[in-house]
């Protein structure tokens, strides 16, 4: 409200009130005028107030909002649904023009304000979330493969004999396509297996250099946040050579952001070698709806020139969403979320820990990963592991991975992939992956362990009964003594066919059955089980070097001892809406049955 309005208020309240309902209003315009002024995220929060206000004054300078306006073109911002309408804003026109994705629109002065507001905020939570040296970024209206995509594309008008890309292999498809949708020819390096990691092959990267010559190569694509074992890629020594070399490197840091490891990476790499883009989600990253990325680099050229690639007009939706969701938590609010991921990450870890010592699995050592974490799944025979990923999922634990011994065969974009999932054709111990991610909440892991151990020990004690010839179907009688303890009254009901129904890792639908299948090799079960009704099973499979269980993990006592659900349920402080299928007597019931599980993919 201008100087104007307010005097004339005055004539129809007391001037007292229409005053100090002016002093207010100009709180909020002084909020947004500093955010004008620096560009920067605020140190604290917004009112929801004060967003909207910034959102409906941007609003009224696009053309569609324009009092008496006449569109006689073919794109005028017209929308028949108000509830549309009301979503966006009215902010209609999107971002970009043709030619540039941040280019200024004529028609849409609010519109390009805000792409140009969330640009700027972007890259200030770049450089402070570690990656200080960067200069230039832009929030896109895709996902972060595509992002990669469009940077491969601009990189080709620099470089036009290039048509190699040299990938350390992750197994994320949209990684491949991306490279592939920019008509190039993904040159694949496997992985190193250094302890429980997979770390880089600088040396097969030097090779593949000195093969295909470095006129050839348009960029290493390399990788920081990922699934466990994998870890971040040698990024200083992967910079170090794309700088002797004078070869352009592209890193996929999809939800790296919320780490300040793989920041620090990045930057680190900028210093001593060759960084030229570097890729993030928003989703990922700031928990906004999917379909957004920030493209970001040390080269103002080149990222204009990335921008330019982009063909047409573009939504404003994903710039609205981080804008809105960034100056309503400020700097203070984004970085107590990055701590508490931290906290969350050795919380995870040490309940992990505890499971895995409870089922004589080994928790895998992966110290250079700062997100991921697995967990050995070596006592269990192949086709019970793929069948876990589905019980897990039915029982509304998201975000899984379970990958078998040996992960599966799978095609993409025409080349086979052996050991899918596991980023490696030889990874020698099947896994269970977990991640702590911005956004996760102390109840999400006490659920999550909850879960797990008792779909552990319903998978267990069904292996126990068939090596043990007794049928799993049976009238109760056989039940192990020690089902009866700890709330787990078991009357001999279809515990594997009960938690089954979703789909495998391998992608086949599994209805419980895989369960029957018996082991070539020698599968027993010693009688006995401990208080809280876990048999104290022994199972080894054909072909494993991991040994009996019990004998894994016992590496990985810890002196932090987090109360874990002892399958009742009991001394937990999350209740658990899932249900293990064979508990009788209990409260919980089985949250969607019959719903398919997670095939294990997840994740850009």
């Amino acid at each position: 409200m201008n100087e104007v309005n307010a005097a004339l208020c005055e004539d129809l309240v007391p001037a007292s009130y229409a005053r100090q309902g002016h002093e207010a209003r100009r709180a909020h315009e002084k909020v947004v005028r500093v955010l004008l002024e620096k560009r920067k995220l605020p140190e604290e929060g917004w009112e929801d107030q004060t967003i909207e206000l910034l959102l409906q004054e941007l609003s009224v300078m696009d053309s569609n909002n324009f009092l008496g306006n006449c569109g006689v073109g073919e794109r005028e911002g017209r929308v028949v649904c108000a509830l549309v309408a009301k979503r966006h804003y009215r902010m209609i026109h999107g971002i970009g023009r043709s030619g540039d994705i941040t280019a200024v629109q004529p028609k849409a002065a609010g519109s390009s304000l805000l792409s140009k507001l969330a640009n700027s905020v972007a890259l200030d939570v770049i450089r402070t979330s570690g990656v200080r040296s960067a200069s230039a970024c832009f929030v896109v209206p895709v996902a972060t493969g595509m992002a990669l995509s469009l940077s491969f594309t601009a990189l080709r008008s620099h470089r036009r004999s290039a048509r190699y890309v040299l990938w350390p292999r992750i197994d994320q498809k949209s990684c491949y396509k991306a490279m592939l949708c920019a008509g190039l020819e993904p040159v694949v390096l496997e992985n190193l297996l250094e302890g429980d990691e997979l770390r880089t092959d600088l040396g097969a990267l030097e090779a593949a250099v000195v093969e295909l010559g470095a006129d050839n190569i348009l960029c290493v694509h390399s990788t920081t946040s990922c699934f466990a074992p994998r870890t971040p890629d040698r990024l200083e020594e992967i910079a170090e050579i794309c700088k002797r070399h004078g070869i352009p490197h592209v890193v996929n840091n999809a939800y790296g952001v919320q780490s300040s490891k793989c920041m620090h990476l990045i930057q680190q790499a900028a210093r001593v070698g060759r960084v030229d883009v570097f890729v993030q989600s928003l989703d990922k990253n700031f928990m906004v709806p999917v379909g957004g990325a920030i493209i970001a680099g040390f080269n103002r050229d080149l990222i204009a020139d990335i921008g330019k690639t982009y063909p047409g007009r573009a939504s404003a939706a994903p710039s609205m969403d981080f804008l809105m969701t960034m100056l309503s938590l400020g700097q203070r609010g984004y970085k107590r979320l990055l701590a508490e991921r931290k906290a969350m990450y050795t919380y995870l870890e040490n309940k992990m820990k505890v499971l895995a010592l409870e089922n004589g699995e080994k928790l895998l050592h992966t110290p250079h990963n700062p997100i991921s974490l697995a967990m050995s799944m070596s006592s269990l025979p192949p086709a019970v592991v793929t069948q876990l990923g589905s019980m897990l999922f039915t029982r509304q634990v998201s975000g899984a991975r379970v990958v078998p011994l040996g992960g599966v065969t799978q095609t993409v974009g025409g080349r086979e992939f052996r050991g899918f999932m596991s980023h490696s054709p030889c990874y020698p111990v099947a896994y269970l992956n977990a991640a702590a991610a911005i956004g996760m909440t102390q109840a999400d892991v006490g659920a999550f362990a909850s879960r797990l151990s008792r779909c552990l020990d319903a998978l267990r004690r069904d292996a126990c009964r068939k090596s043990s010839g007794i049928n799993s179907d049976g009238d109760g009688a056989n039940a192990n003594p020690g089902d009866k303890g700890g709330g787990r009254a078991n009357s001999g009901s279809k515990d594997t066919n009960q938690e089954g129904g979703g789909e495998d890792a391998d992608g086949d639908d599994d209805d419980g059955d895989d369960a029957d299948v018996e082991q070539e090799g020698d599968v027993r079960c010693e009688a006995g089980s401990d208080a809280g009704g876990r048999t104290g099973s022994h199972v080894r499979c054909a072909g494993s070097d991991v040994g009996d269980l019990g004998s894994a993990g016992t590496d990985q006592r810890s002196d932090v001892r987090d109360t874990v659900s002892d399958g009742a349920g009991k001394g937990s402080d999350v209740t658990d809406t899932g249900s293990d299928g064979a508990d009788k007597g209990s409260d919980l019931t089985e949250a969607i049955p019959g719903v398919e599980g997670d095939s294990g993919g997840g994740g850009e």
